[in-house]
């Protein structure tokens, strides 16, 4: 059995009974919690890319440059901040996992938005990126609903009518600057006129493959269609390298015949002239012009002759005393 020692010796615990504030403390942490909520909620900071849009009670009503701002508190005036100098871009048939020097990209799930049929019903993996900025704020937030998946619909509807006006080899091959810049110029003109407030900057085929079930036949398509070309081109050269040598031929021949036949005639013409003048001084002086016409030949044939013997005319019985002997006369030689 426990004893207790004297009554004084035994004591209860006590207990403090906690004070409550009084009515002025609850005013002070009002008044201080009121103020932090204003102080957080009246002022603003826009970043040096951004444009701050100002809606009083869901109403649009100013626009703000960068740097601090003031606004009505607990939400009577809120800001919507949109980056106008930031380039934004759109990613179709494939994402970016992680962007650097080697970036990495995935297709997993995307492989609808690059399935394209092209103008020569032949299909197509198209992957593509545009790169666009926001010029109008007002126009981005207000004028079109969900803006982000509008512009998304849109480029993707310009993308697959421009790839389908095209072929296969030039979606593939030479025509792929052509198809991005159509694709751009397009884009931008149905934002305008849905007045999306946006800026399409470009538009980048990131690669355009064909599907994986076709794409061995399709190399060896393209194989023969290079060695085709190959060909053509070797024919091409050596046609060039035939065709006008024997161009040049051909007309050197012609100017050849063409002198030739100038001169003949000339020759010819002169000859008559020639001819005729004779005749006109024989006809004045016939025994002249025979004389001269009888020396003028001697003078262009005696020199020819390498043996001569000069006698006179009137001479006779000469003839026993030459040797007349056709084996002793030089070959070339001549008589009198």
């Amino acid at each position: 059995m426990t004893q207790f020692g004297p009554a004084e010796d035994f004591q209860l615990p006590r207990f403090r009974i906690p004070r409550l504030p009084t009515g002025r403390a609850i005013g002070r942490v009002v008044l201080v919690l009121l103020i932090m909520i204003v102080g957080l909620t009246s002022f603003y900071t826009v970043e040096p890319e951004e444009v701050g849009l100002v809606l009083l009670f869901g109403k649009y009503v100013r626009s703000t440059e960068p740097g601090l701002h003031f606004k009505l508190p607990f939400g009577i005036e809120r800001v919507v901040k949109v980056p106008v100098q930031r380039q934004l871009k759109q990613e179709f048939g494939f994402r970016t996992v992680r962007s650097g020097v080697r970036s990495q990209f995935t297709t997993e799930n995307h492989a609808e938005e690059a399935n394209m049929l092209t103008g020569d019903l032949n299909a197509a993996l198209v992957e593509w990126v545009v790169q666009y900025r926001i010029v109008d704020p007002y126009r981005f937030l207000f004028r079109v609903r969900n803006v982000q998946d509008t512009f998304r619909s849109m480029s993707e509807a310009v993308t697959r009518k421009v790839v389908g006006n095209r072929t296969v080899n030039e979606v593939l091959t030479v025509g792929r600057a052509e198809v991005a810049l159509e694709v751009e110029q397009q884009l931008q003109e149905l934002c305008d006129q849905y007045e999306t407030g946006i800026k399409v900057d470009q538009v980048v085929l990131q690669d355009v493959n064909p599907p994986d079930a076709v794409k061995p036949s399709f190399n060896e398509v393209n194989q023969a269609q290079q060695e085709r070309e190959k060909l053509i081109n070797e024919a091409q050269s050596e046609y060039n390298k035939v065709v006008p040598r024997a161009k040049g031929e051909a007309l050197e021949l012609i100017q050849q015949a063409e002198g030739y036949a100038l001169d003949r005639v000339n020759r010819a013409e002169g000859d008559a002239t020639l001819f005729v003048a004779t005749y006109e001084a024989y006809r004045k002086a016939p025994e002249v012009t025979r004389q001269r016409i009888y020396l003028e030949t001697m003078h262009a044939i005696l020199p020819q002759v390498q043996r001569k013997i000069i006698i006179d005319g009137s001479l006779k019985g000469i003839l026993p005393l030459l040797n007349l002997d056709a084996s002793a006369t030089p070959k070339g030689g001549a008589e009198r």
